[in-house]
């Protein structure tokens, strides 16, 4: 039962992202492919894997264990102050510090799941701030 529901979710949650990225108003400067299109793509897969989860759900669904909830629970709320703090903080800093504790939350040594954040963070600072020319959020430092 808790499948079908959480399909549903999805399906709903897919109609209103469509409904959204439909209200998006185009420029008389934009490309051929437009804003709405990546949108319009995402609402569409999550609309057909919730519409799956929600027809062919699993048996017997197994819930995790409260300890694992609440490590859920602390991602989500790492993601949150990400989103909170990246125009504060910056790009790099925030990135490294979110992709540094989802590292070592799943499984990582303390070192390693440093390295793997900071090297993640300058790695997609990197490609699309100096490569592609994206502007990404600069923070106290310039960067």
């Amino acid at each position: 039962m808790s499948d079908r529901i959480f399909g549903l979710f999805g399906v709903l949650l897919a109609i209103g992202f469509a409904l959204s990225a439909l209200a998006i108003e185009e420029s008389f400067l934009s490309d051929a492919v437009g804003p709405k299109a990546f949108p319009i793509i995402i609402a569409a897969v999550l609309g057909v894997s919730g519409a799956v989860i929600a027809l062919r759900p699993d048996p017997e669904p197994v819930w995790p264990a409260l300890g694992r909830l609440a490590e859920i629970a602390a991602a989500v709320v790492v993601m949150i102050f990400y989103a909170e703090l990246l125009p504060v903080m910056g790009f790099v800093i925030a990135t490294a510090v979110a992709a540094t504790y989802l590292t070592w939350r799943l499984g990582s040594a303390p070192v390693e799941a440093i390295l793997v954040g900071v090297g993640s963070s300058l790695g997609i600072y990197v490609i699309f701030h100096l490569v592609l020319g994206l502007s990404l959020a600069r923070g106290p430092w310039g960067f």
